[in-house]
């Protein structure tokens, strides 16, 4: 009898060590980043706003996706805001002023305009706000990280699918959007440096339009009406694709008119298919949004980071559209509900 009592003791003991250690190890745990376990516990996030040139089209929605699925495995208050034009950089400034009275430890940026947005960053930094930039830069020293495309380098694949066109001239239309937003200057400078090595090519006009597919659309019949021999288009983002692609459609072009074009949506994605578009140049904007709020959190906790991370673009033609890579590419996440 005695030893039976003992016995029993031991294993009421044994029992009690379990519930402690299954205990702790509950109340101590952290979610794991990247082989780091989070120091932001579920009673306390760490609030980070992310401002964004716009909210609806395919390509915010999918930065938003990534953002969204950084912020739960990084246990951070996300707030995910943008005007509702992409020419609207008032709007943004005003966002900016609002997220450092509400308390964000980090803001994630997109620029609508590069010196425009500049002082408004400037002061949420000098009030010990972080700012990470991602997809169009703005005119900053505080910056701490720049996140997204490498603008000059997908100018120039925009160029290499252009010199696919068999014309013995290539007689190109630019079609660019705010001349303010630095990204899209870039991709065209890229562009004209890579398409003027090819001694067919030359340009024949260059416009810059609204980022907003109506505007762009009108805009390029006009164009194209005025300058008959342009063979080959390219335009350098979502809207402005939109724009072009209806334009070759409702000219009946798309037999003459070779269009190499940014970004993609269900619309895009069925101009490539029926022969308004030629090529998309589809960038990563996934990632981007996925590595902002990964940098933030980084941030917040006192990690080195990077002060420059490029991601990855694709051109997608008819040939390879159904390949695995562009089908993901294409249709990674919620579609563009804006004609």
């Amino acid at each position: 009898m005695k030893t039976n009592r003992w016995r029993n003791r031991i294993l009421w003991m044994a029992f009690l060590v379990c519930l402690v250690l299954i205990f702790c190890l509950t109340a101590f745990h952290r979610p794991i980043l990247n082989g780091k376990e989070s120091e932001s516990s579920s009673d306390q996030k760490h609030k980070v706003v992310f401002i964004a040139k716009s909210t609806v089209s395919g390509f915010w929605k999918s930065v938003y996706a990534g953002a969204s699925n950084a912020a739960t495995a990084c246990n951070l208050d996300l707030t995910f805001e943008g005007p509702k034009s992409e020419e609207d950089y008032e709007t943004q400034n005003q966002m900016i002023a609002k997220a450092v009275e509400d308390g964000a430890e980090v803001i994630i940026f997109s620029a609508v305009d590069y010196e425009a947005n500049a002082d408004a960053i400037n002061d949420a930094a000098g009030k010990g706000v972080k700012v990470v930039v991602i997809d169009s830069d703005v005119d900053s020293d505080a910056v701490s990280c720049r996140i997204g495309t490498d603008n000059y380098d997908a100018g120039c694949k925009a160029a290499e699918a252009a010199m696919k066109d068999e014309n013995e001239e290539i007689h190109i239309g630019i079609v660019n959007y705010d001349k303010n937003s630095d990204n899209g200057q870039k991709r065209e400078e890229g562009f004209r440096d890579s398409i003027l090595r090819d001694e067919r090519a030359g340009i024949d006009a260059v416009i810059n339009v609204l980022s907003d597919t109506e505007n762009a659309k009108k805009r390029t019949k006009k164009m194209l009406k005025k300058h008959p021999k342009i063979n080959v288009i390219v335009t350098f983002n979502e809207w402005t694709t939109l724009g072009v692609g209806y334009a070759i459609q409702e000219l009946g072009l798309k037999d003459n008119v070779r269009v190499v074009a940014f970004d993609s949506n269900v619309v895009s994605v069925g101009m490539l298919e029926t022969g308004e578009v030629d090529t998309l140049i589809v960038q990563n904007s996934y990632a981007m949004g996925y590595l902002g709020v990964e940098t933030a959190y980084k941030l917040i906790n006192g990690y080195s980071i990077k002060d420059t991370i490029y991601t990855d673009t694709i051109a997608v033609d008819k040939e390879n559209m159904y390949d695995e890579e562009c089908q993901r590419r294409l249709f990674a996440f919620e579609k563009s509900n804006k004609n």
